[in-house]
């Protein structure tokens, strides 16, 4: 049965901001993660001014600030980076993309589609009917994005022209090509689902009934598949933490932050490297194009700072939620346990998320081992 909704979506965004305990709560859209260090800087010192002096990674390669004393203030300085556009179409921009695509591997780079998705979320009429949880993918045919069970995802397929399948909430329904003509697929997957079943936010919401319609008026529009189902080989990759080499022979670091916290200061310095950024739905930060001689330097200077380089270390496989006193819903001090947990050198040896309660705020879309506080104040794990 469709899940059926009364209460309006209140995801955070930058114009509409949730009230936490700890104060007001932005999110700001990053399409694939990708952000410029000028507006980087940006962030940083918008939180250092207005809210508790870090940027908060989430599990869609998305920037939040926490405790923001002045909601104006922020938006304004959001805005004028060129980080989000007017209100009604501010949430619909979740997209995740291949963090390497265009970089290291992949069947095709997918970030002139990535542009042309984003630029036609930010006009489209219907945006604003758009749940902020929804989620667009594009793959470019690695499998990293898919196996995350976007709503939709564009999986891109080798060769030219442009083609790729479109996957709805891990089932293909079939491949369309050139950038307008998946544009336009991945976007009539979000106006489809508002057709449907109008209180939906996501296709998971859907019924049996409502998702084989949703199905089949998609498949209608699109060519078969042909071949294996996208994602279905892929495991679950290594940590992108390291020292990479690009495909043009440049450098791309990958780092990670205690508690997927990126203090406001080290936020500042990475900034003035002056190179793209881009940050992973597994709370990665890639630093991107480097010559050797300046990723060296990099690595020299920012690690003392608290950028993690070292695949092993625990934090490139742990990340939480807020916990109290942050949040009202939280059972107990999620951070606070979580540190002490590594400070005692307990075995990180899968990828972990801890939770204050049963909402499960910031969880990975991929198979993790869940550890989630209970009333009495322990914790319970188990495997998601």
């Amino acid at each position: 049965m469709t899940k059926v909704r009364t209460s309006a979506d209140r995801c955070p965004g930058v114009f509409t901001t949730h009230e936490a305990r700890d104060g007001a709560l932005a999110r700001i859209r990053l399409p694939g993660g990708r952000i410029r260090a000028d507006q980087l800087g940006v962030l940083a010192q918008a939180s250092a001014a207005h809210a508790d002096g870090f940027l908060e990674l989430t599990a869609r390669g998305n920037i939040q600030l926490r405790g923001i004393a002045d909601v104006e203030a922020v938006a304004e300085a959001v805005v004028s980076a060129g980080l989000a556009p007017d209100s009604a179409h501010d949430k619909a921009r979740n997209i995740e993309v291949s963090p390497l695509t265009g970089r290291i591997g992949g069947a095709a780079d997918a970030g002139p589609l990535l542009k042309a998705l984003d630029d036609a979320l930010r006009s489209h009429p219907d945006a604003d009917a758009v749940s902020g949880r929804f989620l667009f993918g594009v793959d470019d045919g690695r499998g990293d994005i898919v196996r995350r069970r976007p709503d939709a995802c564009a999986v891109l397929q080798p060769g030219k022209p442009l083609v790729a399948d479109i996957v709805v909430d891990g089932a293909p329904i079939g491949s369309v090509s050139g950038t307008e003509g998946i544009v336009a697929s991945l976007i009539s997957v979000a106006t489809g689902l508002q057709d449907i079943a109008p209180g939906a936010w996501r296709v998971r919401d859907l019924g049996d009934e409502d998702r084989a319609r949703l199905h089949r008026e998609l498949a209608d529009r699109h060519d078969p598949v042909v071949g294996e189902r996208p994602g279905d080989d892929v495991e679950d990759a290594a940590p992108v933490v390291g020292w990479f080499d690009q495909d043009d022979g440049s450098v791309l670091l990958g780092c990670v932050v205690e508690l997927g916290r990126l203090p406001a200061r080290l936020a500042e310095f990475l900034a003035a490297v002056d190179k793209p950024i881009v940050f992973t739905p597994d709370r990665e930060i890639l630093i991107c194009d480097l010559s050797e001689g300046v990723a060296e330097t990099v690595v020299r200077v920012l690690a003392p700072m608290g950028l993690i380089f070292d695949a092993s270390s625990p934090w490139a496989r742990l990340s939480c939620c807020v916990g109290a006193p942050g949040c009202g819903s939280a059972h107990t001090r999620v951070r606070d346990h979580l540190l002490a947990h590594v400070r005692a050198g307990s075995p990180v040896a899968d990828r972990e998320h801890w939770v204050g309660c049963e909402r499960r705020c910031g969880s990975p879309g991929t198979a993790h081992l869940l550890v989630q506080a209970t009333p009495d104040g322990g914790y319970e794990r188990r495997r998601r």
